[in-house]
């Protein structure tokens, strides 16, 4: 869990700056004291949080950054996993230890608004609503980020009707009373918690805009071995709730199934539009008009991803193209990888 640095980059070269700080913490994946600091300054009282991390089996000086201010902070805990289990196994520790009523979960890495709390709780107010989602913001310049503004704006939309199936992971509210406890092997507690919550408790899931978490866009090599693990787990949430498949079963059918599911088949249909463009621009039976037409169908599918090939080098649409296409390959990795059991619980 986290808040913002005290203040969110303003300036370019301060969002950079920020930028390169938050990509090396990443690759260090340690609690980083930023995170905590913001923590200790959400705008609520103090009396009222308990601020619990979970080291799993960590090596990396997790577990004395949190020992050191719990010395002087007495709501921080800490807690462990024998060896590594994962985060789901880690979350179900925490969930059995913390005292409050709501839960506030997040990850190790972005920090949060200082009125985050204020703005992620009153929704949880409404017995209807059961999980309620924050709002990530990104910063920086690479492809990811246009991807997920894209991403926030479909969110969005969803969350008007109720019918999120998927939080921010690095910030979302629930009662502790309706968390379900998560399979040790679960990829995606950001999808499996609405999902479940949706299903068993008949509740909506909405989403707070105010209640911010701040992170840098990743490059699209980091953006890609994420989205490998995201997608591999979307197959593995079909698995193991079978009934999403059903509209009379699933609360969220149709944003299940055009939001998350349709996207596992993008990869294989622009493969096939490709191929079948291709395939008729080459024919010399059909009428002029019509075979021009697919000529230039198919030079434009060529023309966006030599963009996509060139990357940075062809500027910012060049970016656009490669993240577009490093995110379809990245379904089509997470469904061997899904296939072949190979996908990781552990980070």
């Amino acid at each position: 869990m986290g808040a913002p640095s005290p203040a969110a980059p303003r300036r370019k070269s301060d969002v950079r700056a920020h930028g390169e700080h938050l990509r090396r913490r990443a690759r260090r994946r340690t609690v980083h004291p930023a995170k905590l600091r913001s923590l200790q300054a959400l705008d609520y009282p103090a009396g009222k949080i308990e601020i619990l991390v979970c080291s799993d089996g960590s090596t990396d000086g997790t577990e004395r950054i949190v020992e050191e201010f719990a010395r002087s902070d007495p709501r921080i805990g800490l807690l462990r996993t024998v060896g590594r289990r994962g985060k789901p196994t880690a979350v179900n520790l925490l969930v059995n230890a913390a005292r409050g009523e709501v839960l506030l979960m997040g990850d190790v890495r972005q920090p949060l608004d200082p009125g985050a709390l204020h703005a992620i709780l009153p929704p949880l107010a409404d017995a209807r609503v059961g999980c309620v989602s924050g709002n990530l913001e990104l910063s920086g310049e690479a492809g990811a980020g246009v991807y997920w503004r894209y991403e926030k704006l479909i969110r969005g939309s969803e969350a008007r009707l109720g019918a999120m199936p998927g939080v921010t992971g690095s910030i979302y509210a629930v009662r502790r009373a309706e968390m379900p406890v998560l399979p040790s092997d679960v990829l995606l507690d950001d999808m499996y918690v609405p999902l479940s919550i949706a299903h068993d408790a008949h509740k909506s899931v909405v989403l707070a805009e105010g209640a911010k978490a701040f992170d840098v866009a990743a490059p699209d090599e980091q953006e890609f071995r994420r989205k490998v693990r995201t997608l591999a787990g979307n197959y593995q949430l079909v698995a193991k709730m079978p009934w999403l498949l059903w509209p009379r079963k699933n609360p969220m059918w149709l944003e299940v199934v055009s939001h998350k599911l349709l996207r596992l088949a993008c990869p294989w249909a622009l493969a096939l539009v490709l191929f079948m463009s291709v395939l008729l621009a080459l024919r010399n039976d059909l009428p002029l008009a019509e075979a021009t037409m697919w000529r230039l169908f198919a030079l434009a599918q060529f023309t966006f991803y030599g963009f996509s090939a060139a990357g940075d080098q062809a500027g910012r649409i060049g970016a656009i193209a490669r993240t577009f296409i490093v995110l379809n390959a990245a379904a089509v990795a997470g469904l061997f990888r899904y296939l072949r059991r190979t996908q990781a619980i552990a980070w």
